[in-house]
């Protein structure tokens, strides 16, 4: 289990370390409001399905070692 928590946090890391390399490189700081929010959804949208993703692992895990 202490396996696949780590794998959680490093794709949170990496999706996070992704999209702010992206917002940098496609200089949204300077980009209107409406970009920067659809930008900050596309992001919280992915973090989310990572970490649904990686917590059904984990409690999948859990339940595999009960047996």
């Amino acid at each position: 289990m202490r396996r696949e928590v780590l794998v959680l946090v490093g794709l949170v890391l990496a999706v996070d370390l992704v999209f702010i390399a992206g917002f940098y490189l496609a200089r949204l700081g300077r980009a209107t409001g409406a970009v920067k929010i659809g930008y900050t959804v596309l992001w919280t949208a992915v973090t989310l399905l990572v970490v649904l993703r990686g917590l059904g692992r984990i409690r999948a895990e859990r339940v595999r070692r009960r047996r």
